[in-house]
């Protein structure tokens, strides 16, 4: 498993021992990788890998620009390999290694109060003291560790205490990750790929609880076998595109738009 892009191109990644965790190919990510890139969501994102593996979509996120990453999972060898890939890069100071189950994190998270405040009724009540976190190395437990930043994505920016700034050709990019209300983060990029056993009901309780940490400018992309049905959006997502690679298809997600606007058609399926 390498770095396909970017700063860290060429990269080679520690990955888990055993035989539970399946890599994104490098065909793969680099048609995902493409798309994201058009769709400017990559730059100074805040990036929530979930099922993380080695971390390999987070990281590479990373290494194209983004400007920090959760990376959540339930094996300890996953948080370990994480780590251990996040300090060869150097950018251990930008992420956060959650060695917890992703239902369990998720109900950990604080939901903003921009998001309550566009009517996104969360699927659950956010709680404390689930998730156990490794800021640069160290582990945290309960929320989330938070940090101070204005948010937007992209353009240079004024750097603020505390924040968690991306550096980009001479440019200091402020991430868009936090509200600065105490109250939790919004994730602008969110990748997805559960065991392809999980059954589809899982998935959709999962985007579920997801949804209510999302804007309407975040994309989640959601991987699954080829062979097994596009998943069942909660209400407050949509499917606006997909594309299939042999065994593998990749959903984008976004949150469901007005009324008025719910009438476009997502983008038909594009196979390989």
């Amino acid at each position: 498993m390498r770095i396909i892009a970017g700063a860290f191109k060429g990269s080679r990644l520690v990955a888990p021992g055993g035989s539970n965790t399946r890599p994104t190919s490098d065909r793969v990510k680099e048609s995902l990788f493409s798309m994201l890139d058009g769709y400017g969501v990559l730059q100074a994102a805040n990036v929530l890998d979930l099922f993380a593996g080695s971390g390999g979509l987070g990281l590479e996120a990373m290494s194209r620009g983004a400007a920090e990453a959760d990376f959540v999972d339930s094996a300890s060898a996953s948080a370990r390999a994480v780590e251990a890939n996040a300090q060869k890069l150097g950018i251990d100071h930008s992420t956060r290694i959650h060695s917890a189950d992703v239902v369990s994190f998720l109900s950990s998270q604080r939901v903003p109060r921009q998001a309550m405040a566009e009517g996104q009724a969360p699927e659950h009540q956010a709680s404390e003291g689930h998730a156990a976190a490794r800021v640069g190395g160290v582990e945290y437990r309960g929320a989330t560790a938070h940090r101070g930043g204005t948010a937007h994505r992209g353009g240079l920016a004024e750097i603020q205490n505390g924040g968690l700034d991306n550096i980009q050709n001479g440019e200091v990019l402020e991430t868009r990750s936090d509200l600065d209300d105490g109250e939790g983060r919004i994730f602008d990029l969110v990748f997805m790929d559960p065991p392809y056993p999980m059954g589809e009901d899982a998935v959709t309780q999962i985007l579920g609880r997801l949804a209510a940490l999302l804007d309407m400018e975040s994309i989640v992309v959601v991987e699954r076998a080829s062979r097994a049905p596009e998943p069942t959006m909660p209400a407050a997502l949509e499917v606006f595109r997909s594309k299939t690679f042999g065994e593998t298809a990749l959903y984008f997600v976004q949150l469901r738009g007005d009324a008025d606007e719910s009438g476009d058609a997502a983008e038909a399926d594009e196979p390989a």
